[in-house]
């Protein structure tokens, strides 16, 4: 009989049995016996996974004796090999194969060719379904489909009598997976243990056979409508358009969505006796098949691509489109995902989040500057991800070296949990100076204020113990939106972090969209060469004032009543400045005559980024009632080096001369002009660093979230004098190396530099 006939005949009686009354060991005898007719063969035998054991469990061919006697581990034998990398075997000679583990009672020393075929449940070997002759021959491919076809419907019925557990199918998948690393670009630093959990779950196929071939080709043929639509309606997007490695993702989609070939592949499968989404994931199985054996990598990418598609088109005609975010786990989890936006990250319970695995992503997307901004490692870029991780596997995320850790060994799992500990003996710590003051040894009183951005981020306002809020990136309301937020909804964030903040200052900074935050809604910038010195900030701002006059009456109303600090991102010449501050007051002049509230106070600040501003400061700063120096920016600028690229992050010191010399400068104008300067970026957050600072006048930094404990326990335990007066001899005499020295005092100090 042709195999795809006998697939289709094994299929057909395979549901019979399946139907039939009889008990589950006399069905998958049945089974074998019809396997063996189907596809001619002298032996067909099922093994199931029970106690940790590959157990013969039916038979047709070898000695009846050794059925529930003959047991292999994960990994011995052919079966072994079979289940523990869950791929097929076909030989034409059994016995030349290193694995091959004779089994005296089976009989089977006369059969020379064997193939077998995993049973798979929730992506872990449940068994195996083998087949042998005695004359040396290689199966065809056909015949191979053929066996994993069946396989996949006795999946089903094993499941359906309970002749395995689920997880301790799962466990000794974990138990006989070998441990791997995987290299990836690091997004957001830090270091996370948690459980595998997809943001698109795989669909688990509880019914592989079908009664009606025609309903599941309509099923198919309206999965691929629904498919094909919302591609179409992606392209259709603005934040689609314009090109760049979305699009192209997109064109590949498109083109593998209206591939007739892909259609007919499936429609064949169903042809087999297949339900719809059995007949998906037989195809689909096929395709990673195939890219195992690919190496051109564009090829791979392009078969990833269509991998990708198939879990979609499985998911629509499945009807489980959601994410993992809606399912409410419980568990500490691992989010691993192609690639991610920044709203559907927000929907995971941060309690649980511990780290993210991106297949894709990128230093400069939205999505990176929210993780960062939650805390939350990332880690991007990350090929093979999909191949490699299943679902629940243990995984470490070691984003400072760019390594994902899957399945771990205890070694690593024990260095692992000493840093854990170590960090948590650390925060602990901290978290007794919560209500302590930031004092230095010497009586210098430090203000230590906190980043935020999300609405969520008040509430480390009393976890910390931070003084206030130095940087509020309204921006983020922005990111996470489809659409542009109308001005209520921009009224209602800032009203609730002040109502959180009380009494502590909140300082927010005005739209900083463009260069490596683009959003869809607001075109202009897409096409600069270099769009960190594009049009961005309060160019872009100011450009549009439609937008920032949205912003300022919604940060006027918030504020009703009570101080309103609020600071311009970006300023390259003082005429901005002026122009942003008399835009605010005309606005708060026309709430006024409407009869709105108002703040009691608006004080006004600029952030010192661009190296420009700082010739002008004479002129500038008597404008402002404060300043803010943003490091990381006016770091790349002055050394032409882009702090996204990471072959550039060790190229500049913020402990060189050359940085430090132009923050004294910013420094002293400020003092003489009897402003406050800020310090705001990842400068302030590094005890050694944030150490410089505060020598050369800096009496107030605003940091993450997580930074405050640390920089709070380093400005208790120095004395400010002595290393403020050394600090300025180093920059007035060339030639100190200013890092070594500052540690070396500091440590003679025993200052706190964990």
């Amino acid at each position: 009989m042709p195999p795809v006939s006998a697939a289709r005949e094994i299929l057909r009686r395979l549901h019979e049995v399946m139907a039939s009354r009889s008990g589950a060991e006399a069905k998958l005898g049945r089974v074998v016996r019809i396997v063996a007719e189907a596809l001619s063969s002298e032996v067909a035998s099922i093994y199931l996974l029970r106690e940790g054991k590959l157990e013969l469990f039916a038979t047709q061919g070898l000695a009846q004796e050794a059925v529930h006697v003959t047991r292999l581990a994960m990994g011995q034998g052919l079966v072994g090999v079979i289940a523990a990398r869950r791929e097929p075997l076909n030989l034409a000679e059994a016995q030349a194969h290193p694995d091959f583990a004779y089994r005296p009672e089976t009989g089977e020393e006369r059969f020379h060719s064997f193939a077998g075929v995993p049973i798979v449940r929730r992506e872990a070997a449940i068994g195996v379904l083998a087949v042998q002759h005695a004359q040396p021959r290689e199966y065809q491919e056909i015949e191979i489909e053929a066996l994993q076809t069946v396989a996949m419907a006795l999946s089903e019925l094993i499941h359906g009598a309970g002749l395995v557990d689920d997880a301790e199918a799962a466990a000794a998948r974990t138990a006989s997976s070998a441990p791997a690393r995987l290299a990836g670009l690091k997004l957001v630093d830090g270091l996370a243990r948690g459980l595998a959990v997809f943001h698109q779950p795989r669909v688990v196929i509880e019914h592989t056979v079908a009664d009606d071939p025609e309903t599941e080709r309509n099923r198919v043929r309206a999965g691929f409508g629904k498919l094909r639509e919302a591609i179409d309606g992606m392209m259709g997007q603005a934040e689609f358009a314009g090109g760049g490695d979305h699009q192209d993702v997109l064109e590949t989609y498109k083109m593998f969505a209206y591939d007739e070939g892909w259609l007919r592949r499936i429609n064949e499968a169903i042809e087999t006796g297949l339900t719809a989404e059995a007949a998906i994931d037989r195809v689909q199985a096929k395709t990673r098949a195939r890219m195992r054996s690919i190496e051109d990598p564009y090829l791979r990418e392009r078969l990833t691509d269509l991998d990708d598609l198939a879990n979609r088109l499985l998911r629509i005609v499945a009807g489980q489109l959601g994410t993992a975010a809606q399912q409410g786990l419980q568990t500490e989890m691992i989010l691993i995902a192609r690639n991610l936006g920044p709203a559907e990250l927000l929907e995971y319970d941060r309690r649980w989040l511990k780290g993210v695995v991106l297949e894709e992503g990128s230093l400069t997307s939205h999505v990176t500057i929210v993780a960062r901004a939650m805390g939350v490692p990332m880690l991007g870029r990350v090929p093979e991800l999909f191949a490699q991780v299943a679902d629940g596997d243990e995984l470490i995320v070691d984003a400072a070296n760019g390594a994902l850790l899957i399945r771990p060994q205890a070694a690593m799992i024990k260095s692992y949990t000493e840093m854990s500990a170590a960090k948590a003996k650390r925060a602990e710590r901290y978290a007794l100076l919560r209500d302590a003051p930031a004092v230095t040894r010497d009586g210098k009183r430090v203000q230590i204020m906190m980043n935020a951005g999300l609405a969520d981020d008040a509430a480390a306002l009393d976890a910390t113990g931070a003084d206030g809020i130095g940087l509020f990136r309204t921006e983020f309301q922005f990111l996470v939106s489809a659409t542009l937020p109308r001005r209520e909804r921009q009224q209602a964030l800032y009203t609730a972090v002040l109502d959180a903040a009380g009494p502590r200052p909140v300082i927010f900074r005005t739209i900083d969209i463009g260069g490596d935050k683009t959003v869809p809604y607001l075109n202009g910038g897409e096409d600069d060469e270099n769009p960190a010195m594009g049009w961005r900030a309060l160019r872009l701002a100011l450009g549009r004032s439609g937008l920032m006059k949205v912003q300022a009456r919604a940060l006027l109303q918030a504020a009703a009543g009570r101080t309103l600090n609020v600071m311009f991102p970006m300023v390259s010449e003082p005429w901005e400045f002026a122009e942003a501050r008399a835009l605010v007051e005309a606005q708060a002049e026309l709430l006024g005559r409407a009869g709105h509230a108002l703040p009691a106070q608006v004080r006004y600040g600029a952030m010192i980024e661009v190296p420009a501003i700082i010739e002008t400061l004479d002129e500038l700063l008597p404008m402002t009632d404060f300043v803010s120096v943003g490091t990381n920016d006016l770091t790349q600028f002055l050394f032409a080096a882009d702090r996204a690229n990471p072959r550039l992050a060790d190229r500049y010191d913020w402990l060189s001369p050359a940085i430090l010399r132009v923050l004294r400068r910013i420094i002293r104008a400020a003092a003489a002009a009897g402003k406050p300067a800020t310090v705001c970026g990842e400068m302030g957050g590094r005890p050694l660093e944030a150490l410089a600072l505060l020598a050369l006048g800096v009496e107030q930094l605003s940091i993450t979230p997580a930074g405050v404990g640390p920089i709070k326990a380093m400005v208790r335990s120095i004395d400010l004098g002595a290393v403020s007066a050394a600090m300025h001899g180093w920059l007035d005499a060339p030639g100190t190396d200013i890092r070594a020295a500052l540690g070396a005092m500091a440590a003679a100090q025993g200052a706190e530099l964990s």
